[in-house]
């Protein structure tokens, strides 16, 4: 597929060195058995973690612009995530992520929620230089995102690339999960 827009994930967990497959993984992997959508997906457990795979991701990966969609699936409270303990805010991530991220999307699950005002969407879409940034109002529990709205929302930004009519369909065809995650798209 010529303009097949790859996934790259971070996930925020509380060890590196434990190797058992996340429900993260399982979610990516179907991704890619169901729907041939390929991704790379990378453990941290500390900010540095992250930056340093951020990094490779940057300046090794000669594929970097087939990465469409920044997957973070990293646990946290409102507009904050969590990772060694340590709550970073959502600027300190676009700090981290300073004109790096030009043209993606970057997309947070629903273990956190995201709730941005117009200004702090602004603020971090004008300095990571990202597309959008999208995510839940919701941390509904009892759903993981990755295991159902993620995987269509992923799929249907492979089958388009316009954003608007990409969250259109999202509702028009799981109404109910996007409304009960609170699903949102800042741009």
């Amino acid at each position: 597929m010529d303009n097949e827009k790859f996934i790259f994930c971070l996930e925020g967990v509380k060890d590196i060195d434990d190797h058992t497959p996340t429900h993260v993984v399982k979610c990516l992997e179907e991704l890619a058995i169901d729907q041939g959508i390929s991704s790379i997906h990378k453990t941290c457990d500390t900010i540095e973690g992250l930056e340093e795979s951020l990094n490779i991701l940057l300046y090794e990966d000669h594929n970097f612009k087939d990465y469409e969609i920044i997957y973070l699936a990293m646990p946290g409270q409102e507009n904050n995530i969590c990772l060694h303990d340590y709550y970073y805010s959502i600027e300190e991530i676009a700090e981290l992520f300073e004109g790096k991220m030009k043209g993606k999307i970057i997309h947070f699950a629903n273990l956190k929620v995201l709730d941005l005002n117009e200004e702090e969407a602004q603020y971090f879409l004008d300095i990571t230089g990202a597309r959008a940034i999208s995510g839940y109002g919701s941390t509904y529990n009892k759903i993981a995102s990755c295991s159902t709205i993620d995987k269509a929302f992923f799929s249907l930004y492979q089958e388009n690339d316009n954003l608007f009519e990409v969250v259109e369909d999202l509702y028009t065809k799981h109404y109910n999960l996007c409304k009960l995650l609170d699903f949102r798209l800042y741009y």
